[in-house]
Parts: structure tokens; sequence; C-alpha cells
């Protein structure tokens, strides 16, 4: 079976002031469909940079990012950001809702950029709504809603335009544990019941162990990589 994501010599570094700052250093890595990783490390070990790479929204300095196929290091930034909008779906700590927009109204923006008629946009928005269980609160504005529901309509726009993979920047982070749990329970059950393929960078022990697999970096290294 061909992986989702195949990752081969990728590494990634910034210059600043003349010098060079290596982030990540000659990582591989396959992620197959529908698997739930992830990514921990100590703060600087390059575990956002690798997402974000993964996401399209970073270019490596060197390597091959290959997506169902596509080897995104090498598009350029229009066609990746077409890429991004047609295949990924972010999910991130602090929601990322707009304040002046209903629930409703948040889960639809992503379908604002496809070719889909008002009515097939208002129907995917239904459906995703009730996917995460916020269907009776569509016409509520994010400051009518508690931190997990805001992240359940979070959760649903990364969905609602169906994508191949899904990244997840510690979406549980401003959660209290048991919120956490129920967060955690919902990306689980993507996995399980619709086959989508989450990587899922987090600091929280438990959080990482509801996911099927880790990996770990060290100073842009990927040091080990194991069940969960």
């Amino acid at each position: 079976m061909t992986p989702l994501i195949r990752i081969s010599h990728l590494s990634k570094g910034y210059v600043r002031g003349g010098q060079a700052i290596p982030v990540l250093l000659d990582i591989e890595l396959d992620v197959m469909q529908g698997e739930f990783v992830a990514l921990m490390g100590p703060s600087g070990s390059g575990k956002s940079t690798l997402l974000n790479l993964i996401a399209g929204i970073d270019k490596p300095s060197s390597g091959r990012i290959q997506i169902a196929g596509t080897d995104i290091a090498r598009l350029g930034e229009g066609a990746l950001a077409d890429w991004r909008a047609a295949n990924v779906g972010f999910i991130f700590q602090f929601y990322n809702l707009l304040p002046v927009l209903s629930a409703f109204d948040n889960v639809e923006l992503p379908l604002l950029l496809t070719g889909l008629s008002a009515r097939e946009r208002h129907q995917r928005v239904a459906q995703v709504l009730n996917l995460v269980g916020l269907n009776d609160r569509a016409d509520h504005y994010p400051n009518e809603l508690s931190g997990g529901q805001q992240q359940r309509v979070a959760i649903a726009r990364a969905l609602v335009t169906d994508p191949a993979l899904i990244v997840a920047d510690e979406p549980t982070g401003d959660l209290d544990r048991t919120t956490g749990e129920e967060v955690l329970a919902l990306l689980d059950a993507l996995v399980q019941q619709l086959g989508k393929t989450i990587v899922m960078v987090t600091h929280d022990p438990k959080a990482a162990a509801r996911a099927g697999r880790i990996v770990h970096l060290e100073k842009g290294v990927l040091v080990n990589d194991q069940p969960a």
C-alpha cells in the first residue's frame, strides 16, 4: 500500500543575521491513509515546523514531501494554495473562528473558495455540524459557545471540504481535561469511522496516547517512531 504522506530527506533551515539555523535534519517519515499520528518533542524540536511543511504552509530547504502522489515541495505559491484548499483541513489551539460570524458561517468559509452552489454549501455545513454534535448551535456566535464547542466548530470547518488530510496543532491545549478528552474522542472517531488521516502536534502525553502512533523529534531529528 502506498503511503498517503511520504517524506524523504526533508530538511528545513532559516538564515538569521547571516547565520544558518537548522530546524529539521534529514527527516524520513511515511504516514498511511487512515492513520492518527502524534508529533511530540520539547519546545524547539521542530514538530510545529514539520506540521507546517506537511500542511503546505511552509516549504522545505531540501527533500521531498509527497502527499497522495503530489510532491508539494515542488509546487509554486499559487498551486500550493489551491492544493491546501482542496486537500488539507486545519485545527488550531485557539480555534481561529471569526467572532462576527455564526458557527454556520465560520464552517462555510472554506467552501466559498469552491464552485459549490449555496444550496450545496448549506447541505455540507449542516452535515458536518451534525457530525460534531452542534446542529443546534449553528446560529450561535463564538462568544456564545464554550471552548469545547468552539473547537468542535473548528473541527467541522476542517471537515467541510472533505480533505484527505487533517492537521491539528495542540487542539486540546486551551481546553480543560474533560473537554479535551471529548475533542480527542471526536478526532479518533474521524479516523475510525470516516478513514481520515490526522497528524497532530501535542505536548500532552495523554493526548498523544489517543493517536495510533507517536513520532518524537529532538533538535530537528526524528529520534523515535512507535505505536501509541
